[in-house]
């Protein structure tokens, strides 16, 4: 399942939005090396959904953040079109994160002294082609939340908080984790709607083989290592999930 080899010189296919190269990850924790990455080859594309499937400890959450540019791997490279984050100063993933990537994690990742719309309008407001918070927000069907803080609202509707947030790259860790599978649903409803209607690249980690099912394409990792990927004929909705 490794994707050729890109070389630095030759332009990134047309589509692709991230190509991840021979990448690895050692952390080294006492005396000890942990490998939470080997050599992963992998091409994302523009407008994808991809789902990141594997076990706790088998290197998805580590390769999402480095896709994020909140890690650096030990070895390899990713490009975010041309531009090659294992090469970039912190200044330039500062800039890289605010205007190119938004997150999703387990628990939210919101402001909470600022309102639904606010939360939004920080991420808009510097948006190359912003869409209006209101707008967003109309998009994961929160319009009637507009000025409720984090605390007033449920976890699925700070989920849709954040992701009504509109980067240009989705990435989720585990967004359904701590949500009941009704709730769960409804977000993974804005995620999908997000996903077909912006062209937002959308990449969520999960250990849930369910999810899987909603996805364009499944990457498998184990170990550390990407050992199957799968492409599905056809997408199910997220209603027709099984859990």
């Amino acid at each position: 399942m490794a994707q050729q080899a890109q070389h630095e010189h030759e332009p990134l296919n047309e589509g692709v939005v991230f190509h991840v190269h021979d990448v690895t990850k050692v952390y080294q924790m006492g005396e000890v090396a942990v490998h939470a990455l080997r050599g992963i080859d992998l091409d994302l594309f523009r407008g994808e959904f991809t789902v990141l499937l594997g076990a706790s400890g088998s290197g998805k959450s580590t390769l999402l953040n480095i896709l994020g540019g909140l890690d650096t791997p030990t070895d390899g490279h990713v490009l975010y079109g041309s531009r090659d984050l294992t090469r970039a100063s912190e200044h330039e993933l500062t800039e890289y994160r605010r205007f190119h990537v938004g997150f999703v994690f387990q628990f939210y990742n919101l402001i909470p002294s600022l309102t639904a719309r606010e939360n939004v309008a920080v991420v808009t407001e510097i948006a190359r082609e912003p869409m209006s918070p209101e707008e967003a927000l109309g998009l994961v069907e929160l319009a009637d939340r507009l000025d409720h803080f984090p605390a007033q609202l449920s976890g699925g509707e700070q989920q849709r908080v954040a992701i009504a947030k509109q980067p240009d790259v989705l990435l989720c860790d585990e967004p359904t984790g701590a949500l009941d599978s009704q709730t769960g649903i409804v977000v993974l409803e804005a995620l999908q709607r997000v996903n077909q209607e912006m062209g937002t690249t959308t990449a969520v980690i999960t250990h849930n083989a369910g999810i899987a099912q909603m996805a364009d394409r499944v990457i498998h990792l184990a170990d550390g290592h990407i050992t199957e990927v799968n492409t599905n004929a056809t997408r199910l909705e997220p209603h027709e999930l099984t859990w």
